[in-house]
């Protein structure tokens, strides 16, 4: 099914390291260092859940998205903003604590997932490998230093650095440009559906859907606190895998 593939490209946050994981235990980490006078933990905790849910699906329309492409930091000391407006404090002070000391545990608990190192170094013997992931240009070229991975890619492609990115078509046709091949020829290995298997499935490309059962956002509630699941009639990926060590049978 994949053989004609001829290079191979990644997402960085939930398909190689547990993102979503490390938020959380940073958020948890971060509530219990820094308290909030009046609110326990967890009621910061679902605070910062609402207010998530309020403000990072409106960035363009609240006018932070072209700082947010630069600078993580505009945006997560809003939110830390945001999530203190709704338990009625006010202390400009507490945000900046909050956010810095959240980033800080937030990298500290990033981890690669287990497999996701030997399998990208078997498939760069064969195949040229490239990473397309969405976030500010700042947090996500650390990431990539933290998790020591910048070694396995040609190609880089930054949400952040190219000023758009995933489901945009052009980023794929930027991504197929860069290895000189053509769209049959690629495959697109992502944990989201919307984001990653979708538009790459327009764009023509293989597809490789990973799916976890940790892949559940901090700010997820009531039925949304699920994995993602195929929409009704959306069309199917290529393959549909638990781990990243399934690609491998398929490839080497």
């Amino acid at each position: 099914m994949l053989s004609e593939i001829r290079a191979i490209y990644f997402d960085l946050d939930d398909t190689l390291c547990g993102y979503w994981d490390a938020c959380k235990q940073g958020l948890r980490e971060t509530f219990d260092l820094v308290p909030v006078e009046g609110a326990a933990p967890a009621q910061v905790m679902d605070a910062w859940a609402r207010a998530f849910r309020e403000f990072c699906p409106n960035l363009r329309d609240l006018g932070f998205y072209e700082k947010y492409l630069v600078e993580g930091g505009h945006t997560r000391l809003e939110q830390m903003r945001r999530t203190l407006g709704l338990l009625e404090v006010e202390d400009e002070a507490l945000a900046l604590r909050l956010s810095d000391t959240y980033l800080e545990r937030r990298h500290d608990a990033l981890k690669l997932f287990p497999e996701a190192r030997e399998v990208l170094d078997a498939l760069r013997a064969r195949y040229p490998l490239g990473l397309i992931t969405n976030g500010p240009a700042d947090v996500q070229r650390e990431e990539i230093r933290l998790l020591e991975i910048g070694d396995c890619f040609v190609n880089v492609f930054i949400e952040g650095e190219l000023g758009f990115g995933k489901p945009e078509p052009e980023v794929f046709r930027q991504a197929a440009s860069a290895v000189g091949f053509g769209p049959s020829e690629l495959l697109f290995v992502g944990n989201s559906y919307r984001h990653d298997i979708k538009p790459a499935i327009k764009a023509g490309w293989k597809t490789a859907w990973i799916r976890r059962d940790s892949d559940v956002p901090p700010s997820s509630s009531g039925a949304r606190s699920a994995p993602e699941v195929l929409p009704e009639g959306a069309p199917a990926p290529t393959l549909e895998l638990g781990s990243l060590s399934e690609l491998l049978q398929h490839l080497v």
